[in-house]
C-alpha cells in the first residue's frame, strides 16, 4: 500500500468453508476477523477512498463460526465508515457457481467417476449466482455511493441442491437412479438447511441499481467497543478453548446461534 497507494480495495481474502472452520475456529478468527481489521487499518493509514468487503449470506443470523466471523467483519467495515467518512462498504451474497469449493465442480467429478452424488440433506437450499454476475455486481456496488452500508445482491430464489444435482445428471445424458445415484449423508456441523439475506430488524432500501439493495444498521457501529471486543477475542482464540471462543463470539454477535 505504501508503494502503490491504491484508491480502491476489494477485500476478498477469507476462509469460507463452513465445516473446516467449525474445526479450526482460531484460523477463522485470525483470517476473517483480525485480517479484516488489519486491512482496514492499512487502508485508513494510506488514504484509501473505497473499501469493499466481500461478505456472505452465512453472516445473517449465523449458526457457524465462519458466518459469525464474517458478521464481525461486516461490523468492522461499518464502524470504519462511520469513523473515516469514506466509502467503506460490505457486499453480501450467496454461493458462486464454479468458484473453488462450489458444489457444481464436485458434482461433475462425481458424475464423471460414475457416482454417487452426495448431498447432505434433501431439503438443503442455497442462493446461487455465476462468477460474472458476482464480479459485475460487486464492482457496481463499490461505486454506488457513500460508505456505511451492506449491499445485498439479488440472487433470485433459493435453489434446492438436489434439483441442481438432478439437472446436472440429466444434462450429462444420464438418468438418476439408473446411471447415477444420489446419496444423502446428513447435515454437517454448522450448516443451515437454507440461508437468509437479511437479519431480523435489518431495514433495506433500493439503490440506483435494480439488482442491489442496501442495509443500514446504526446499532452495529460502536467502533471503540468493537475493537476492544476483538482484541479480547484474539486473546481468547490463542487459548485454543473452543467453548470460550464461541462464548466471546456470542457476546460480539448476539444473534449467533452456537
Amino acid at each position: 500500500m505504501a508503494t502503490f497507494r491504491p484508491a480502491v480495495i476489494f477485500h476478498a481474502a477469507a476462509y469460507k468453508h463452513v465445516p473446516l472452520m467449525e474445526a479450526n475456529a482460531v484460523e477463522a478468527i485470525t483470517s476473517n476477523v483480525i485480517g479484516t481489521l488489519n486491512m482496514i487499518r492499512a487502508a485508513e493509514a494510506y488514504g484509501v477512498k473505497r473499501f469493499v468487503l466481500i461478505s456472505t449470506d452465512k453472516a445473517v443470523n449465523p449458526v457457524n463460526i465462519m458466518g459469525a466471523t464474517k458478521r464481525i467483519a461486516e461490523r468492522l467495515v461499518l464502524a470504519a465508515a462511520k469513523r473515516n467518512g469514506e466509502a467503506f462498504v460490505a457486499v453480501r451474497f450467496g454461493n458462486v457457481l464454479g468458484s473453488r469449493g462450489s458444489v457444481v465442480p464436485r458434482f461433475k467429478r462425481q458424475i464423471a467417476s460414475g457416482g454417487p452424488i452426495t448431498i447432505t440433506d434433501p431439503d438443503m437450499r442455497r442462493y446461487f449466482m455465476t462468477i460474472p454476475e458476482a464480479v459485475q455486481l460487486v464492482i457496481q456496488a463499490a461505486a454506488l455511493g457513500p460508505g456505511g452500508g451492506i449491499y445485498v445482491l439479488d440472487m433470485g430464489e433459493q435453489v434446492k441442491i438436489v434439483d441442481l444435482a438432478r439437472d446436472l445428471i440429466e444434462l450429462s445424458g444420464l438418468e438418476v437412479g439408473r446411471d447415477i445415484d444420489i446419496v444423502f449423508t446428513g447435515v454437517r456441523p454448522g450448516e443451515k438447511i437454507s440461508e437468509e439475506l437479511f437479519a431480523e430488524g435489518e431495514e433495506h432500501s433500493a439503490t440506483g441499481h435494480e439488482n442491489i439493495c442496501v442495509v443500514h444498521d446504526e446499532s452495529l457501529i460502536d467502533g471503540h467497543r468493537l475493537e476492544a471486543d476483538i482484541h479480547e477475542l484474539e486473546r481468547t482464540a490463542r487459548e485454543m478453548d473452543g467453548e470460550k471462543i464461541r462464548a466471546k463470539i456470542k457476546e460480539i454477535v448476539p444473534e449467533f446461534r452456537r
